[in-house]
């Protein structure tokens, strides 16, 4: 294996074709440039640990520390490698300082906040352009969790309520292929969301919402979301065949003028063909299309979701935790959501350490001229999670 992670051994030879048909040469290949980029140069098994007699946890160090792994092995001759997945690494020395350096030097843009969370507002630890707004992504979708969570507070609403499958957008999700009208729970519509990023689960949710999550957004002070967009609007928007109307968006400098060109072109935004393979992996419109929102704002309504949000919202974030299993086991709780398209990629942190202690880490990345590695951002999120774990905090 450390020939292989070296560059120096049988990649054909070391992976099953089952791995190969999952993780093509040239994916491996960025794979393992992100993390000995970070790490240096792959040394030896640190440790083994069987789980079964074909799948094992090991320990993999190199040159500037250790990383995590999980390895499989088929049962049948020649035993080839049918899985292999490296997840926390753990730098000697590591400080946030170093991680900051590391998360600035990506090409490209970037945003970094690390928060410590009490009684009060976030307390900013450590950051690139904190209060700078940057492109979400699916990351959007916290603050429909939020205003969700507000109505359900408010007894205008509940989790076991009701209502009809919206419009189909497109993927990330399932509910796209279900029945149109399909009778669901706004909590299973809000779990999709949160946890599978369903975009048309988030679209039904936005829509029921309406105006009361454009006014959530404002009294939270973030105008980047205003007017909120569904999903099937930003991609209408970003087609090909809203080229001008995407430039009066952009250059629409209020939330009520934005709000004006929704209402002008609900028809058009509705019938606009879209499909998977309308962007073909290229950034489109990122800097002027999107949702935008700080690393600070970000803080702020995940710190939201913790104090005033109850324990669903809490219990759905959860669900899936970002992280590998050995980094989720270092803390008493991690939400997690994230938000990705073509060049940009946003991961979003919500995490409670075995000292009762609150943390919300917020990292984004993005770039115009070519895609962003996502598993690169992962990685150095997870050294994040890693040092913060049992690190002294301030008071």
């Amino acid at each position: 294996m450390i020939g292989v992670v070296a560059g120096t051994g049988d990649f054909d030879g070391y992976f099953a074709p089952s791995f190969h048909a999952a993780l093509p040469k040239e994916k491996w290949d960025a794979v393992v440039a992100s993390m000995t980029g970070q790490m240096g140069k792959p040394v030896a098994i640190d440790r083994l640990t069987a789980v079964t007699p074909f799948s094992a946890n090991l320990r993999v160090r190199f040159e500037r520390g250790v990383v995590n792994a999980q390895i499989a092995i088929d049962p049948a001759p020649p035993h080839q490698v049918v899985g292999l997945l490296f997840t926390g690494p753990e730098m000697a020395g590591d400080t946030l300082y170093k991680l900051a350096a590391d998360i600035r030097a990506l090409p490209g843009t970037t945003g970094l906040g690390i928060y410590a969370l009490g009684d009060g507002a976030p307390r900013l630890m450590a950051g690139i352009a904190p209060d700078r707004a940057m492109p979400l992504g699916s990351a959007f979708k916290l603050w429909v969790l939020g205003e969700l969570a507000r109505e359900v507070g408010a007894d205008e609403r509940k989790w076991s309520d009701v209502v009809p499958v919206g419009p189909a957008s497109l993927p990330s999700g399932i509910t796209q292929n279900w029945p149109a009208g399909s009778p669901v729970t706004i909590q299973t519509l809000a779990t999709l969301m949160i946890s599978i990023s369903d975009n048309t689960a988030t679209d039904t949710l936005v829509s029921l919402e309406g105006d009361r999550l454009d006014d959530f957004v404002t009294k939270a002070g973030v105008p980047g979301l205003a007017p909120v967009l569904t999903t099937r609007q930003m991609f209408a928007l970003k087609s090909p065949a809203n080229v001008g109307l995407a430039a009066q968006w952009a250059s629409s400098p209020t939330p009520s003028a934005r709000r004006k060109i929704l209402e002008t072109n609900a028809a058009r935004l509705r019938t606009t063909p879209v499909d998977p393979m309308m962007f073909a992996g290229r950034p489109s419109k990122i800097d002027t299309l999107e949702w935008f929102a700080s690393p600070a704002e970000t803080a702020a309504i995940l710190d939201w979701l913790r104090k005033q949000g109850g324990e669903t919202p809490l219990s759905l974030l959860a669900i899936n935790p970002g992280v590998d299993p050995a980094t989720r086991a270092k803390f008493d709780y991690v939400g997690f959501k994230g938000g990705s398209e073509p060049g940009v990629v946003t991961l979003n942190f919500l995490v409670k350490r075995k000292d009762g202690r609150w943390l919300a880490i917020n990292a984004g990345w993005h770039r115009n001229d070519a895609g962003v590695e996502e598993n690169r951002l992962i990685m150095l999120m997870t050294r994040a999670l890693v040092l913060l774990a049992d690190s002294p905090l301030p008071n």
